[in-house]
């Protein structure tokens, strides 16, 4: 829940209305789908309304836009190389990339700022700038003036996601058989370090003002659209639906298993994990208001400004320092790697469903993998550059947004509700498991569930506002090229339809009976 950081107290509310109504349902749905198929993203469609293959193309198309996120472990990895030194490179102004403007929480300058003599914004500040800001924009991004100038290669950052990519392709290049094992570690360490970072948080001074403000809510935010646009695609991302990796893994499981009773399970698990999450999250920048004599939301920073500058400083006014900045760091990488081999899974059993008879064999999986790993990470080059910051923020703002997975949710629920039948769902839910689902899913999936959608798809776009880089505005083209990428998604679904129905032969009456509708 770190992307509606500052809002938390009223965000509540809006993220357990749409977890309730949306993601638990969907969640169940796509399990349900992978299991009672046996099919992956796009070909499970085959055997549940065949108009809706579309919807299969648009999700590999959002995991491809979706592969840029891999760029945070990257950055993750070379924060937490740099936590092995004897002073954290962020923690001072000592060093080559840092300007005559830089102010560290050491300094006198510091002091004076908090003793009110003087006044600084920690982020974007027109005068002074923190150490830890420095780092981040100069350090590692070496950001150049805008998207137009991509500048040279940080070689420090092509490495790392050099590595990023070696990994995830050992996730995953013997199939399930890897990824079940390496999930043990990357789903169940990262347990460990919030335990560790919840514990350290609370004991910190002045952690309770941010558990306070982490849990008071402020009513008369939920009048803005935006908070309840965010709690959707927050549940969305949390949750991991319409990103076809739910319809992927569960594919793997025995037709048998319990998938109703599991699916239940991990929507509980996820919403604790997310809101004890939160304490840790909150009870760091109580601390840090509470240390520089600031009210908490100045301090707050949602996006990579939680991730790679509130917290960075957080864990540099700490005692031992180094050892949080690890446990921070490492944490935030075992769980990137969860989602970046998982959406990788989605993409190449896709592949593998639609060319069984070319891709059958493991060694031309590998191969494939191997492949398409490779072309990746020659593309996102253009990620490590001084203008590669710009294109991440693009690429994440237009194609791998909300929009796109609200629109696939959408298609899914009016597939499934209406085409192939939330009581035929049920009757494989029961067929299963043993148990059918009370009448609160058939309700969601035939009404609740994409009426919601169809009203935050239609509210996105009320409620647009283009992608800006604090001051930078970014020029037409790209913008143009942001919507292209956006569309892409979105249209395939449609188009695949229109071509089924025009290819199919027959009546209408016969076209319908063929496509299940």
């Amino acid at each position: 829940m770190l992307s509606c950081a500052d809002d938390f107290g009223v965000f509540l509310l809006p993220y357990l209305f749409f977890a309730l109504l949306c993601g638990v349902p969907l969640f169940l749905l796509e399990t349900v789908i992978g299991q009672y198929t046996q099919e992956g993203a796009i070909t499970c469609w085959t055997k549940i309304c065949p108009l809706s293959i579309g919807a299969g193309y648009s999700i590999i198309v959002i995991q491809l836009y979706a592969t840029i996120y891999i760029m945070i472990l990257a950055w993750s990895l070379l924060y937490l190389i740099y936590c092995f030194r004897g002073t954290l490179p962020w923690a001072t102004c000592n060093n080559p990339w840092n300007t005559d403007r830089c102010v560290d929480h050491t300094s006198e300058n510091w002091t004076a700022i908090h003793s009110g003599n003087q006044t600084v914004n920690w982020t974007s500040g027109n005068f002074t700038k923190s150490s830890v800001s420095e780092f981040w924009e100069r350090g590692v991004l070496s950001m150049s003036g805008g998207i137009d100038e991509v500048g040279t290669v940080k070689w420090e950052l092509l490495l790392c996601l050099l590595a990023c990519w070696v990994a995830c392709y050992f996730c995953i290049w013997k199939g399930v058989r890897s990824t079940g094992k390496v999930v043990y570690v990357t789903a169940l360490f990262p347990y460990v370090m919030l335990a560790i970072l919840l514990v350290r948080g609370l004991t910190l001074p002045g952690a309770w003002h941010g558990v306070v403000y982490y849990l008071y809510p402020e009513p008369s935010r939920l009048a803005d659209i935006q908070i309840w646009m965010e709690a959707c695609g927050q549940v969305f991302f949390s949750y991991g639906v319409s990103a076809g990796t739910l319809i992927t893994l569960s594919s793997y499981n025995k037709f048998k298993n319990n998938c109703y009773r599991d699916s239940l399970l991990l929507c509980v698990l996820n919403n604790g994990t997310s809101f004890i999450a939160g304490f840790a999250v909150f009870s760091v920048l109580g601390f840090m208001a509470h240390s520089q004599g600031i009210p908490i939301d100045i301090v707050v920073h949602s996006g990579p400004g939680l991730a790679f500058i509130a917290f960075p400083q957080a864990v540099a006014m700490m005692p031992l320092p180094q050892l949080w900045a690890v446990c921070f760091f490492i944490m935030l990488i075992m769980l990137g790697l969860d989602t970046t081999f998982t959406g990788l899974e989605a993409i190449t059993s896709s592949v593998i469903d639609i060319f069984p008879g070319t891709m059958g064999k493991p060694w031309r999986r590998e191969i494939f993998l191997l492949l398409f790993c490779s072309v990746c990470f020659i593309i996102q080059i253009l990620l490590t550059t001084k203008g590669g910051i710009y294109l991440f923020q693009l690429v994440d703002y237009y194609g791998a947004n909300g929009a796109c997975l609200l629109f696939v949710a959408l298609v899914q629920c009016v597939a499934v509700g209406w085409s192939f039948g939330a009581e035929r769902l049920c009757d494989a839910v029961e067929d299963m498991t043993g148990q059918r689902p009370g009448i609160f899913f058939k309700l969601c999936w035939r009404y609740f569930t994409p009426l919601i959608c169809m009203v935050c798809f239609i509210g996105l776009f009320v409620d647009y506002k283009p992608l800006t880089s604090g001051d930078y505005v970014y020029p037409d083209w790209a913008y143009y090229l942001g919507w292209a990428m956006a569309l892409s998604s979105i249209v395939l679904t449609p188009l695949w339809a229109i071509g089924k129905i025009c290819l199919t032969k027959g009546s209408l009456r016969q076209k319908a009976s063929e496509l299940k509708l």
